[in-house]
C-alpha cells in the first residue's frame, strides 16, 4: 500500500470520526429537547417560543451529517475495493486449506451474513440512493481503461449489496444507443453532494485531484482543483488531465460543487 494511498484513507476516516462526532451532539440536543417538550408540552404555546422550530432545525442538521457521512463512507469502500488483494493469491489460500480451516472459514462467513445495526444504517442509507444520481464506475468490454459516468440508481439489492443503475444519457459512439443499464457492486459507486445541502459536501483545496463531470457531458475525469470553494455554494475552477489546448496549456473549467467527488485510490483511468 502506497503512501498516497494511506493518506487519502487516514483524511476520509479522519472525516468520518470528525462527522460521527458530530451527529452524537446533534443527537444529545435533540434528546434534550424532546425531554423539554415531554415535560412541559404547553411551552410551545406561549409567544415567542421557537422550541418545534429548533427541534426541526437539529433535525435537519441530522440528516445533513447522516448525508455527509454515507458520502465519505463509499470513498471509503472505493479505496479499500481497490486494495483488495488480487484472486490468485486467494486461490493459493483455498488449495491449501484443510478441513478445520474451512470449518473456520464457513463460522466466520455466517456470522457476516448478520449485519450489525451499523452495517444496516448504512444498507438503509444506501437503499434510500434510490432515484438519486451517482457516480459510477464501469468496466466497458473491451477496455483498457474503467469509465466513469453519471447514472440514476434504480434499485439496491441488500443481498448482493449491488446497484441496478441506468446510464440514461450513453455516449454516441456506444454500441446500439438509447439507455443502458448496469449491475455494480457498492464498491464503485459515489454518491454526489447534495445540490441544495452546500454545507454539506466536502471541501478540496487546491492542488488536491478530484473525480469531476466534465462540463457539458455525464462522464467524469481526473481533475486537479484550481479555485476552490471560498463559500459553500460556490463552484470549483478545475484542470482537467488529458484537456491540453494546441499549446499544450491546460484550460481552466468551472465545475458546480455537486458534481465534484473525491479521487477514489488506484482507479484505472
Amino acid at each position: 500500500m502506497s503512501s498516497p494511498d494511506i493518506n487519502g484513507m487516514m483524511d476520509n476516516s479522519k472525516e468520518l470520526d470528525r462527522l460521527r462526532k458530530e451527529q452524537e451532539d446533534v443527537l444529545i440536543e435533540i434528546n434534550k429537547m424532546h425531554k423539554k417538550l415531554q415535560t412541559t408540552p404547553e411551552v410551545v404555546e406561549k409567544p415567542g417560543d421557537n422550541s418545534l422550530a429548533r427541534l426541526k432545525m437539529l433535525y435537519t442538521q441530522a440528516k445533513e451529517l447522516s448525508d455527509s457521512e454515507l458520502t465519505v463512507s463509499s470513498q471509503l469502500l472505493v479505496q479499500l475495493d481497490a486494495l483488495m488483494p488480487s484472486g490468485p493469491p486467494g486461490q493459493q489460500r483455498r488449495r491449501i486449506e484443510g478441513n478445520e480451516q474451512k470449518k473456520k472459514r464457513m463460522k466466520a462467513d455466517s456470522d457476516i451474513s448478520r449485519p450489525t445495526p451499523s452495517v444496516r444504517n448504512h444498507l438503509d442509507a444506501l437503499a434510500s440512493l434510490k432515484g438519486e444520481q451517482v457516480a459510477a464506475r464501469v468496466t466497458q468490454e473491451n477496455a483498457e481503461k474503467d469509465e466513469w459516468f453519471v447514472v440514476k440508481v434504480i434499485h439496491f439489492d441488500r443481498e448482493t449489496r449491488e446497484f441496478e443503475v441506468l446510464d440514461e444519457e450513453p455516449g454516441d459512439d456506444e454500441e446500439g444507443g438509447g439507455q443502458r443499464k448496469y449491475k455494480l457492486p457498492w464498491s464503485h459507486i459515489i454518491p454526489f453532494p447534495k445540490r441544495n445541502d452546500p454545507s454539506g459536501a466536502q471541501d478540496f483545496p487546491t492542488g488536491k485531484q478530484v473525480l469531476a463531470v466534465y462540463p457539458s457531458t455525464t462522464a467524469l475525469y481526473k481533475a486537479t482543483v484550481v479555485q476552490p470553494r471560498k463559500r459553500k455554494a460556490d463552484d470549483y475552477v478545475l484542470e482537467f488531465d488529458d484537456d491540453e489546448e494546441e499549446d499544450g496549456s491546460l484550460p481552466q473549467r468551472i465545475v458546480p460543487f455537486h458534481r465534484v467527488v473525491g479521487l477514489p485510490e488506484g482507479h484505472r483511468q
